[in-house]
């Protein structure tokens, strides 16, 4: 069982969380040259050694055309643009100097990008097509946040071009390594996410600013002593989209430790910690309280509630599915049931409500019996195929990972079944 716990004890930024996770990766110069050929414009991307408080960790320095700025104090003065996405509308997303994670930078007034338009350098890129859909789905949930706040469609929300490219590498570089590392779980501690105000080119705001609060919603999180914005639009989106559960009392034992720096010198380490578990050897069964979200549907087509199954999925679901049911005045219908972690259940409830006819919600709970889990690869006549190998009161399975599956069937023009039985068959052991 791979195990992944977030310290974010100082917040939590894109940077941080790159470096956090590239801390883990043994090879980090194999890693770091990889990640620079995937394609991203006008970016090279390095790593270094440092230390806050005198606690070592790695910092990652994104260059853009050769260039990286240095975040400043400007207490009272307008924002410059900065690393993370930004509207054109709004005050979000503006890592300035009073915020003490990311990098400001040089600005470019008139030259903005859209989410369609990030979404197609995204697209460009030469990485696997799962982080390809993870990364968009993350830029995707930041635009659905400023939008929002403002009430702007989110086809509106603009993105300043040396942000996005910056904000673009924190966000894939985060889904690369986490692939790679491949958690069968990840958590996280409460966010610390600073406090006071910070300036902006709209005024004033409270920490945290009005998308990073929409982002949190549903996520614990506290103020403190350090005054500044610590929590950032790019980390709150990250830890949104991929920990499973938020606690300050994990049972973890580790067996490595990742240490992140973020750019400013406080009086308290400005770090982000990563404990990393293997204990592949010793797997055990778990259980786990999952919420359950229902409703009766007698009035939509079948398109529409597959559209708002794809609405609820990709919201972060752990899984939808429908059944036909009888109900009153035996008219025909459909039973909308929606699986998702309990601090899930108020967004997805919004969603329900918002794409489907009905006019209420019920809500369950169960405790959830699950087998533990970990991947190997197997080198087949098509490829590497990942293996799931489940375990757990005594039943040990495994299959090969739909997606590779998938796509070593599509490059080879061979059938779905061809390439899963070479996965299963006896020949070759798992790497």
């Amino acid at each position: 069982m791979k195990t992944l716990y977030l310290e974010c004890k100082m917040g939590a930024s894109g940077d941080m969380l790159l470096g956090a996770l590239l801390d883990l990766i043994p090879d980090k110069d194999r890693w770091i040259q990889k990640f620079n050929q995937i394609g991203i414009p006008h970016m090279q991307a390095q790593w270094k050694t440092d230390a806050r408080c005198g606690i070592s960790g790695t910092h990652v320095s994104i260059y853009i055309n050769g260039q990286e700025e240095h975040s400043e104090d400007l207490p009272g003065t307008p924002e410059p643009p900065h690393r993370e996405p930004h509207s054109q509308h709004s005050h979000e997303h503006h890592e300035d100097g009073v915020h003490p994670q990311e990098k400001a930078h040089h600005y470019h007034p008139h030259t903005h990008s859209t989410l369609k338009s990030v979404h197609h350098i995204i697209d460009s890129l030469d990485i696997p097509e799962n982080v390809r859909q993870k990364a968009k789905k993350i830029y995707q949930t930041l635009a659905n946040a400023e939008a929002a706040v403002h009430g702007h469609p989110v086809e509106k929300i603009h993105f300043h071009e040396v942000g996005e490219l910056d904000a673009i590498a924190d966000i894939v570089g985060t889904c690369m390594l986490l692939d790679e590392l491949a958690p069968d779980r990840i958590l996280a501690s409460p966010i610390h996410v600073g406090s006071g105000q910070v300036h902006c080119a709209h005024g004033i705001l409270p920490v945290p600013a009005p998308a990073t609060a929409r982002l949190l919603q549903g996520i614990p999180f506290y103020s403190g002593t350090i005054s500044g914005e610590l929590c950032t639009p790019t980390g709150a989106a990250l830890l949104r989209s991929f920990v499973e559960e938020f606690t300050d009392h994990p049972v973890i034992q580790y067996d490595r430790l990742g240490c992140g720096l973020g750019t400013k010198e406080l009086p308290a380490a400005n770090i982000l910690r990563a404990f990393w578990q293997d204990h592949s050897s010793s797997l055990h069964h778990s259980s786990q309280t999952i919420a359950e979200l229902r409703c009766s549907l007698d009035d939509m087509s079948a398109e529409a509630i597959g559209y708002a199954q794809e609405i609820l999925l990709n919201a972060g679901a752990l899984d939808v599915f429908t059944a036909p049911i009888q109900m009153k005045k035996n008219r025909p219908g459909t039973l909308l049931c929606v699986s998702c972690r309990p601090e899930q259940t108020e967004e997805m409830a919004k969603l329900i409500l918002t794409h489907t006819t009905t006019a209420g919600v019920r809500k369950l709970l169960y405790d959830r019996y699950t087998l533990d889990y970990y991947f190997t690869e197997k080198q087949t006549p098509y490829g590497k195929i990942r293996l799931k190998h489940y375990k757990g009161y005594g039943i040990e399975k495994i299959k090969p990972e739909y997606q590779d599956v998938a796509e070593a069937a599509a490059k080879a023009q061979i059938s779905y079944e061809t390439v899963f039985h070479s996965a299963i068959s006896e020949e070759n052991s798992p790497e």
